[in-house]
């Protein structure tokens, strides 16, 4: 009987200590997740979305591409219909990007209007995705109280077999070269690999390499 009792405490004892360990166990968990994700555009925040995209690279190589996208005229946006409305534009651009790309992807916030995508995008689907997401991007956003704002975005894509190169960060600074050579005017730009070595100031180009471009969005 007194064993049993003894049993009994010791076991009373671990599941008071467990449980409060399990509780924070959880709550660090989905602080940590919060911390991943952007909470206006429920996409990935910068770090948690390099991890991610460089999984993907490391799982499909070849078979990736590496988008950047900049929303445009989005000062004016905030200037004429206020910051809220700016918001909304945001999050509207959120859910199209995750919407286009697919739950396997990885689509990141990057800071203010910028964001980045990396997902397993064949070359032969390439043309007709790009297309796609264009039309997705320059559609307008109902803001709160039933207006519309008309919106655009300038889209830069990195391939591996058209940079050259599997690294991330190369891939990326090929799409966002890309995307400046496409700047406002409503074609999504493939980088090429000159598009690597592009000098920069400010994330301003210099100097216009050859690019491949696809057609204007409808």
């Amino acid at each position: 009987m007194q064993l049993r009792t003894r049993i009994g405490n010791r076991a009373l004892l671990l599941t008071t200590a467990v449980v409060p360990l399990t509780g924070w166990a959880v709550h660090a968990t989905a602080l940590h997740q919060r911390l991943a994700v952007d909470p206006l555009t429920g996409l990935l925040r910068r770090d948690a979305y390099t991890r991610r995209a460089r999984r993907l690279l490391a799982r499909h190589g070849d078979k990736v591409t590496v988008i950047m996208v900049d929303a445009d005229r989005f000062k004016a946006i905030n200037d004429q219909f206020g910051h809220a409305a700016g918001d909304t534009v945001l999050a509207a651009f959120g859910t199209r990007l995750t919407a286009w790309a697919g739950p396997r992807a990885a689509v990141g916030r990057l800071g203010g209007d910028e964001f980045a995508l990396v997902l397993k995008l064949p070359a032969e689907r390439r043309v007709q995705r790009m297309e796609q997401l264009m039309r997705m991007l320059h559609t307008p956003v109902v803001l709160d109280g039933g207006r519309t704002v008309g919106v655009a975005a300038s889209v830069g894509a990195a391939a591996p077999a058209s940079v050259g190169s599997r690294d991330l960060s190369v891939l990326q600074r090929a799409a966002d070269a890309a995307l400046y050579d496409g700047k406002h005017s409503g074609r999504a730009v493939l980088a090429t690999r000159e598009h690597t070595s592009v000098p920069s100031f400010n994330g301003r180009r210099l100097g216009r390499p050859g690019t491949s471009a696809w057609g204007r969005a409808a």
